[in-house]
């Protein structure tokens, strides 16, 4: 049976910390500060907006939500967007994403300044993640190499599949992994014999927005499954994994809910902080 990877736990221990370090900064004259631009209704977006808050006043930084239409135009979202980069209480900036079709999710990105961008999602910080040099990581992202390592799994020389590749966390997550010299492998939509691969993995991340898609025959006896995935069935939220066989072969899993969805919102304040550190107010 799998070693089970609590987000809540260690999201619970960074809380502690975080909070202990706002306290410090605050007396060095630096205060940090979020701000969230939500565009629309979506209603998964309204409840990540509203954790994103509740984490920034449990560990005591200021944070605001900009609530806009969903039929803005590009022009007046930008102009937003760039009011918050010219705001000396706003430490960092989040686009929740996805934006309505009407918009340039891209154009949008880019308006942020780089120093500014938590999300990490910038062309300048994701360059510099490609390149090696140090940067704002994507929370995801850096939640599942914190994870990892948090429990002691062995990186070096092991061989990581991502299974999805999207610019918000299998991607990232690649390029983090190889970095800590993981042989990496992603897999996507196309990859003709997907169990092929997924069955040498000694660490198995699973980001495809699709249901309890990897199937305990799919797993290396032993492998740490990190699941990103968040789906609603039923009325119940399930991850990409297939949890319970799973977690009967694998040597570590992260569960849905309650895992790497936890520590997303913790790297979320790491990463603000950081940023309010790096422009010294």
């Amino acid at each position: 049976m799998a070693i089970i990877l609590s987000g809540k736990e260690l999201s619970d221990r960074l809380t502690a910390e975080q909070t202990e370090r706002v306290k410090e900064l605050k007396a060095q004259g630096i205060h940090p500060g979020l701000a969230v631009v939500l565009v629309g209704e979506d209603p998964a977006s309204q409840i990540y907006v509203r954790n994103k808050g509740i984490a920034c006043e449990t560990i005591g930084i200021h944070s605001e939500t900009i609530r806009l239409p969903g039929d803005i135009g590009q022009e007046k979202l930008e102009e937003t967007i760039q009011k918050l980069n010219e705001d000396r209480k706003i430490s960092g900036i989040l686009v929740q994403l996805p934006l309505p079709r009407n918009l340039d999710e891209d154009a949008a990105l880019a308006t942020v300044l780089p120093e500014k961008d938590v999300d990490g999602f910038h062309l300048t910080n994701a360059g510099k993640l490609f390149s090696g040099r140090e940067t704002v990581i994507p929370c995801t992202p850096k939640g599942i190499l914190y994870m990892l390592k948090e429990a002691g799994i062995p990186l070096v020389g092991k061989e990581a599949v991502v299974v999805g590749r999207s610019n918000i966390v299998g991607k990232p997550a690649a390029m983090l992994l190889l970095k800590e010299h993981c042989t990496v492998t992603i897999c996507h939509s196309r990859t003709k014999n997907l169990a092929e691969h997924t069955r040498r993995a000694d660490i198995l991340v699973a980001a495809i927005g699709k249901p309890r898609f990897i199937t305990a025959d799919m797993v290396k006896p032993g492998a740490a499954v990190m699941d990103v995935g968040i789906n609603r069935v039923d009325g119940k939220v399930v991850g990409d994994v297939d949890y319970e066989p799973v977690a009967q072969v694998a040597g570590y899993i992260t569960p849905v809910p309650g895992g790497i969805g936890k520590m997303t919102i913790s790297m979320l304040m790491e990463n603000t902080l950081e940023a309010a550190c790096r422009q010294g107010r």
